[in-house]
């Protein structure tokens, strides 16, 4: 950018306001098509976001949210069946609006697959919601490795559960999480814990760089609704 056009652009929005060049029409009206498939009151509040200028950013990654919001949810039973509740589309839109990181605008876009029913009242993935919301990009890679690696199994009771310890050294949650400072992940550790997502006692040891990262079940239930998967945890990883 030229020095006078630097000048111009005292708020900064010039970057903002030229990358939705980079959403097509197609794209845009695609993802508004399928809000109104799924939720007519969600496209309308689609249009009304498409119209703030200064929204154009926002707009960009609400449409990559919708995107693949539609892949998920075309591989579901009887797509033609299901509408979701206002309330969480609402929700998922406004949200995930201000996410352009890849891992957190899939996990929107499961939770707004997963909130489509053949009656379209469901609102269990509001308990999501406020939960996704409140996450970095780092503590999503983190959850998301942590529900993957995690040895899992089927309680006496029937429900999911982590029977062991998943430890993981330091250089290796850096690599998982991109990011480098041990303090910030500390505090994103304990913020993981703190949300109910990993065990009551994950973080970092006290006598070393190693992490405790053991998904809760309430982690699992948000990682599987966050691939765009119906049925149960138990069902999702084969137990």
């Amino acid at each position: 950018m030229s020095e006078q056009n630097r000048s111009l652009d005292v708020l900064g929005i010039k970057p903002i306001a030229e990358s939705v060049n980079t959403v097509t029409k197609a794209a845009v009206d695609g993802a508004g098509a399928f809000l109104g498939r799924i939720c007519l009151p969600a496209a309308e509040e689609f249009g009304l976001l498409l119209r703030d200028k200064v929204s154009a950013w926002r707009t960009k990654n609400a449409v990559s949210v919708t995107q693949k919001a539609q892949a998920l949810f075309e591989k579901l039973p009887h797509p033609e069946k299901r509408h979701a509740h206002p309330r969480i589309v609402g929700a998922v839109v406004e949200n995930s609006s201000w996410c352009d990181d890849d891992a957190i605008q899939s996990m929107w876009a499961g939770l707004l697959a997963t909130s489509c029913t053949d009656d379209g009242v469901d609102q269990s993935n509001l308990v999501f919601i406020n939960t996704l919301s409140q996450l970095t990009t780092s503590e999503v890679k983190i959850l998301n490795y942590a529900c993957e690696a995690a040895k899992k199994d089927k309680s006496a009771g029937g429900w999911i559960n982590v029977e062991e310890e998943l430890v993981v050294p330091l250089a290796k949650l850096m690599e998982i999480s991109d990011q480098l400072d041990v303090h910030r992940l500390d505090l994103e550790l304990d913020h993981l814990r703190e949300l109910g997502l990993l065990w009551p006692i994950a973080g970092f040891r006290m006598d070393s760089t190693d992490a405790l990262l053991s998904p809760s079940a309430f982690g699992l239930q948000l990682y599987v609704r966050g691939q765009g998967f119906i049925g149960s945890p138990l069902e999702y990883f084969g137990l």
